[in-house]
């Protein structure tokens, strides 16, 4: 399962983003408590309930003047007395459903039986011998027990409905002051529990998901335990028996749905939650879109690793210059490297390489542009958020086989060690330390020797995707490269990438990707062979 899904690696993602995100928008309260507790980065305060919009024009409760619906008389052909109350359930033929639970709560209670008639609403069908398994195996339960119950005359299960039909019989349901129950196993959300709240229908649903924040919504129903026939019945009985508390479940129902559950309600919260976090944010001038002008005007960007990838073969970058100069007007150039900016920009002057329009340093901690260096100071912020890096150099020094390295290593925003892989804890075991010590980072080995301690926000691939989106450039128009492990977050993004011919082994891993190039060349070589690999300059 691990090779195939690569489920660990999805779990980190997942990790990284809850550790990220400012807040984190789940659709019901169980979401929260029963998925989102179970991270390692899961923070309470972080978490904002908001429900998905429902479009509610065609949901509304019957009209005084009563226009029969063509599925009316499709359904009561079922039924010996069709104006008693309706227990309406509306389902795919799905085991997860539980319909039989229902139809034994109901088959069993002599009381509910001649209170209401039931309703199953079980998807369309033909011929049940030719659907498929799962499907055919519901259908002929349902048949068994409507037959072991004798409950002709009392149950009706048309073979076909539309779309159309589907308000209608809310509609229908409530007209009759029935109840619609959702009896299944398990319910992420309850799109049919809103849609009959907003027609006017109260509601009966399982207490495992969603139903519980619609009914502390719309206060139009009651909570019930699927696997409990009997209770089921008791339930039904009691929401069906007082007119009165129908009538308040049926009227508030439909103010809780348009209140809650509109796409509007849903715009309204999302738009609230977002203006706080945007309140809270800095009015300083970026001094880096003091270079937009330069940088609207490419199409497209190579951006690479300095170390053992743009340099390395002094004929190879001789090259490389010589393939981005003939298309310049169209095509830029950046770096994205471990170096620190004064030490990258050395080495490049030293090797005579293209001067950058964006300098992603510092293993992504930092980003400057151009030839004047301007800091982009919104990065900086962004990446600041939950980074306490005096509470990670205290945690680190307890662990073995982690030296720190020299101070002009070290930047505000990453921590550099070195790392001997034979003497200290796995990258894994790092990061579980570093998260039950509550500190939010990002961690970046490479070369089998070094080790970077980055805020939960910071690398290169995060500053690659945030240049891009900055700079409104499409991810397919950037085109990234490098050798090592502090290279693979980056590589693995939604860009083209090169893996240049002299890569080390970390990487290997990333064969087989269609977006990663893998070339023989060796570096700067490398990178021009991508690019005519992807026909990148078109």
């Amino acid at each position: 399962m691990e090779s195939h899904y690569n489920i660990r690696r999805r779990i980190e993602a997942e990790e990284i983003t809850l550790d990220s995100a400012s807040k984190v928008i789940a659709s019901t309260n169980q979401e929260v408590t029963e998925q989102y507790s179970l991270y390692d980065n899961y923070q309470p305060k972080r978490m904002v309930i908001i429900p998905p919009g429902v479009e509610l024009d065609r949901f509304y409760p019957p009209k005084g003047r009563w226009i029969k619906p063509p599925i009316e008389g499709t359904i009561d052909r079922f039924l010996k007395e069709p104006q008693k109350p309706m227990i309406l359930a509306i389902s795919r033929p799905d085991p997860r459903k539980n319909i039989s639970t229902l139809i034994h709560a109901y088959g069993k209670s002599k009381s509910l039986r001649q209170l209401a008639n039931l309703l199953i609403i079980a998807g369309n069908r033909e011929d049940i011998a030719t659907t498929e398994k799962g499907t055919r195996g519901v259908l002929t339960e349902l048949l068994l027990l409507i037959d072991r119950y004798d409950l002709y005359g009392q149950i009706a299960y048309p073979k076909s409905h539309s779309s159309n039909d589907i308000p209608d019989i809310y509609r229908l349901a409530a007209k009759r002051q029935g109840v619609l129950i959702n009896p299944a196993l398990t319910e992420p959300f309850g799109l049919t529990l809103i849609e009959a709240a907003a027609s006017g229908l109260p509601i009966v649903a399982t207490r495992d998901g969603g139903p519980q924040d619609i009914i502390a919504c719309c206060k139009n129903g009651l909570l019930i335990d699927p696997l409990d026939e009997d209770a089921m019945a008791e339930t039904l009985i009691k929401a069906l028996s007082d007119k009165e508390r129908w009538r308040k479940w049926s009227k508030s129902g439909i103010i809780g749905a348009k209140k809650h559950f509109t796409w509007s309600a849903h715009v309204q919260k999302y738009v609230r939650e977002i203006k706080k976090l945007v309140s809270k944010g800095s009015k300083r001038k970026d001094p880096s879109k003091q270079r937009k002008a330069n940088l609207v005007t490419a199409d497209r960007f190579v951006i690479s690793d300095i170390d053992n990838t743009l340099l390395g073969d002094k004929e190879g970058l001789r090259n490389l210059k010589e393939c981005i100069r003939s298309v310049s007007s169209k095509v830029s150039f950046g770096i994205a490297t471990g170096r620190r900016i004064e030490s990258a920009v050395q080495v490049l002057k030293k090797w005579k390489a293209p001067i950058p329009d964006v300098l992603i340093t510092s293993v992504g901690s930092e980003i400057h542009y151009g030839p004047r260096l301007v800091k982009d100071l919104n990065w900086e912020k962004h990446i600041d958020r939950l980074w306490k890096p005096d509470a990670v150099y205290q945690v680190m020094k307890g662990l073995p086989g982690i030296i720190i390295q020299k101070d002009v290593d070290q930047r505000k925003h990453k921590i550099s060690y070195y790392i001997d892989p034979d003497k200290s804890p796995t990258i894994r075991e790092i990061k579980s330390y570093l998260r039950r010590e509550h500190l939010h980072v990002n961690v970046v080995y490479s070369h089998h020797q070094y080790l970077d301690i980055l805020p939960i926000r910071a690398s290169k691939g995060l500053a690659v995707r945030y240049f891009a989106l900055k700079w409104g450039l499409p991810f397919e128009h950037i085109l990234v490269a490098g050798d090592s492990g502090n290279d693979e977050e980056m590589l693995r993004g939604n860009t083209l990438a090169i893996v240049v011919g002299n890569y080390s082994s970390e990487l290997e891993k990333l064969r087989g990707d269609p977006h990663i190039f893998f070339a023989k060349g060796q570096y700067a070589w490398g990178i021009t062979e991508g690019i005519h690999y992807y026909n990148f300059f078109g």
